[in-house]
């Protein structure tokens, strides 16, 4: 699901929440200009359905766009009560943040943020899984790639550059934020595996990587 597709489903979803569905209303609440056809494809994936001039989620459109627009809503939190971001940039830093969070991420700002249930508009935050457990704590899962064990999986959430000639040299081999690596074996060396590849890493580039540790 590309970006235009997730914007146009949250307008659909902000729509719906003033029981509105025509096309009219939902160009008016979508942050990017949309054609007829960038409908027929959200159509053909099964995610809308067009109907008496009404467009209507299905099913599956309507949990995608759920967590679309938590994910937005809870950005507009964090930029505004932790970030300290003004109005005027709240929703552009927001839509900017809705698109890169992890699942894992967004569990942890809205455990930090104390599972709030209304962004600063005044409209609802949809629940997660958090919410329902009633979490409390943020685990500390974003860990230097040496801390973890063989076997252990993680997602790389930043590198630390060491030198400038060991970040390219990761980023051409594929290692970038987002990229999920299991820990193959550490000694004698230390061995990485990714996308169907196995790689040694030297120790210090290892400590310069830092990633969220994924629990099975």
């Amino acid at each position: 699901m590309n970006e235009k597709f997730e914007e146009i489903l949250e307008a659909i979803w902000v729509a719906s929440e003033s029981s509105l569905y025509s096309l009219d209303a939902i160009r008016e609440r979508c942050a990017i200009a949309f054609t007829a056809q960038d409908l027929a494809d959200l159509q053909g994936e099964g995610m809308i359905i067009q109907n008496e001039g009404k467009i209507l989620f299905t099913n599956e459109g309507k949990i995608l766009a759920e967590g679309i627009i938590r994910r937005h809503r809870l950005a507009e939190v964090l930029v505004t009560s932790i970030l300290k971001m003004k109005s005027l940039e709240m929703e552009k830093i927001a839509c900017q943040v809705e698109h890169c969070l992890l699942p894992e991420v967004e569990e942890s700002i809205c455990t930090l943020l104390g599972h709030p249930e209304l962004c600063p508009d005044g409209k609802p935050i949809p629940k997660g899984r958090c919410c329902d457990r009633g979490q409390k704590v943020v685990n500390s899962t974003v860990v230097s790639l040496a801390e973890l064990k063989p076997g252990e999986k993680g997602k790389i959430t930043y590198i630390k550059p060491g030198s400038h000639s060991n970040l390219h040299q990761l980023i051409s081999f594929g290692l970038t934020p987002g990229v999920m690596v299991t820990v193959h074996r550490k000694s004698p060396a230390f061995c990485i595996k990714f996308e169907n590849t196995e790689l040694a890493l030297d120790e210090e580039i290892v400590k310069n990587i830092f990633v969220w540790r994924l629990v099975d």
